[in-house]
């Protein structure tokens, strides 16, 4: 079971939430205070929504599209085409109707899909979490109509809610309040793991770096047209751009030498998120993912 964007022991902590839940829950067949039912759920809507956007109609309407749109522009490589110039741009022009109407077809049952069913009442439900201070550890970029990494409020965003006021404290109980026979031992709250430093690290320098092959590359180019312009005019001081050369290298074994390092802080991230779903498996309430951690669980699943 991933990582939920809150665990069902989190939304039975507050007794508010616990009932707005299984309220939810009941006009949609689902008990979203249950992980493994709301694990399967996620599951199985996920496949669910893939299959609705690999339909035919969407394949023949983006050809049947393109096929519009191109065949205008072979009008003049072809003497055929030219001569019946009205019948081919009103065939094109129908072309790109019908396309278009497929493709909106088709995004609308993935829309119908995404914003119907069980869906949408976990959705109302982690909406009311939010309002109550939940945290949600992490929404999956699917469950809004979201690409993966992609910002917007997506087809289908959690909904929002006035913030709730934390409840009430329950009053002290009284020296003449008859004590209870058996006193239960309060329920010891899941610890959640510590992020290490390599993790820390991980998310300072995600989104850093990237420029070593193309700084490289524009160095040998730069390297070659100095020699160039030295063997065809004449002058002898072009053939210092060869020391461009070694420049370039040193670029590029630093970028290596900054993959290697980036890639065993992902590893070190990767490691650390397991550990949060397990955590959140046995009941700790796991807090809002950093963005670099969200992009790296989405890019993994």
């Amino acid at each position: 079971m991933g990582l939920l964007p809150v665990s069902g022991t989190a939304l039975r902590a507050d007794d508010r939430v616990r009932e707005a839940a299984r309220g939810i829950g009941a006009r949609y067949g689902v008990d979203y205070t249950d992980d493994e039912a709301v694990a399967a759920l996620l599951t199985e809507r996920r496949r669910s929504l893939e299959r609705e956007q690999r339909r035919p109609a969407a394949y023949l309407g983006l050809l049947t599209l393109m096929a519009g749109m191109f065949l205008p522009f072979g009008i003049p490589l072809s003497p055929v085409l030219d001569a019946h110039l009205f019948a081919v741009l009103g065939t094109a022009g129908g072309l790109t109707v019908i396309g278009a109407a497929l493709l909106v077809h088709a995004r609308a049952q993935w829309k119908h899909a995404l914003r119907n069913g069980p869906l949408a009442g976990y959705r109302e439900v982690l909406g009311v979490a939010r309002a109550h201070g939940i945290p949600l550890a992490h929404i999956p970029p699917w469950l809004e109509g979201r690409t993966n990494g992609g910002g917007g409020t997506g087809a289908a965003p959690i909904p929002t809610y006035p913030p709730v006021e934390p409840a009430p404290e329950a009053p002290a109980e009284t020296e003449t309040a008859p004590s209870p026979s058996v006193t239960l031992p309060a329920p010891v709250p899941v610890p959640v793991p510590p992020k290490p430093w390599a993790v820390s690290y991980y998310e300072q320098t995600a989104d850093a770096g990237g420029w070593h092959d193309e700084v490289g590359w524009l160095l040998v180019l730069a390297g070659g047209g100095g020699v160039t312009w030295a063997g065809t005019v004449g002058t002898e001081v072009g053939f210092a751009a060869l020391l461009l050369i070694p420049v370039a290298i040193w670029v590029w074994l630093a970028g290596r030498r900054q993959g290697r390092e980036k890639e065993a802080l992902r590893e070190e991230a990767l490691k650390y998120v397991k550990e949060l779903q397990a955590a959140q498996a046995a009941g700790a309430r796991v807090p809002e993912l950093s963005p670099q951690l969200r992009a790296l669980l989405d890019d993994h699943h």
